[in-house]
């Protein structure tokens, strides 16, 4: 790590990050036989009902219930409650979420114009369904600080290595692997399988993470766009 490359420069500004809206509809339990009824005692019925057909059931009642990645048990020793928490992030949009985790600070930093103030993505994360990789802070770290400083000024570079972290709409730990165009317009690979996930070069910590309108994936280092031509 003595010379910063390319992947580097890109990698600094990183994240976009953090990550999916499980509705955690805790009192969608009603048949959708009674929403068809739609008597007018139960005029509330029918809102609960598809809210509930529209999230797992599973899911709704557990965020960590399909969490993927070797670092999930460390992740729950690290944070074990509160609105960091696997449990807190599934209560609050994205970016909120994000910033409530003490693993991704960086990533919070730069996504919420505390870096640069020309780059601010809080409103657009929060705003819609999304994928986030989110890099953690030691990621970050690894980094020279001379180059992560260089980027993080460039406001064009730092908007296009976080939104590179970003794909539109919540891609849940089943159906991860493949190609995904990203928010920057690039694809990124997910390969692997469970707790061996890979976001192109970088391994997956902690997948599948909710948050109320984004699913999270932490990640052990910045992606890189890879050059236009």
């Amino acid at each position: 790590m003595k010379r910063m490359n390319s992947k580097f420069v890109g990698a600094l500004g990183l994240i976009a990050v953090a990550t999916v809206g499980l509705t955690a509809c805790s009192s969608g339990t009603e048949s959708s036989s009674s929403e068809s009824m739609a008597p007018s005692s139960a005029s509330s019925a029918p809102s609960s009902s598809s809210m509930a057909s529209e999230s797992p059931s599973s899911s709704a009642m557990d965020p960590a219930a399909n969490l993927v990645g070797a670092g999930c048990a460390d992740y729950a020793k690290a944070v074990p409650s509160g609105e960091g928490s696997v449990a807190g992030m599934a209560k609050d949009p994205v970016a909120v979420a994000a910033s409530n985790n003490p693993m991704l600070k960086t990533l919070t930093a730069a996504v919420s114009g505390e870096l640069n103030p020309k780059v601010d993505l809080v409103d657009t994360l929060n705003g819609d369904e999304f994928t986030v990789f989110a890099p953690v802070d030691k990621a970050f770290a690894a980094l020279p600080e001379k180059d992560l400083n260089a980027v993080v000024a460039d406001a064009d570079m730092l908007s296009t290595v976080l939104t590179y972290h970003v794909v539109p709409g919540q891609i849940q730990p089943s159906d991860i692997a493949g190609t995904h165009t990203t928010v920057e317009g690039q694809d990124l690979k997910v390969t692997g399988s469970g707790d061996e996930l890979m976001v192109n070069d970088a391994n997956v910590i902690c997948g599948g993470v909710q948050t109320a309108n984004a699913t999270v994936y932490l990640i052990d280092s910045v992606l890189m766009p890879p050059a236009k031509k």
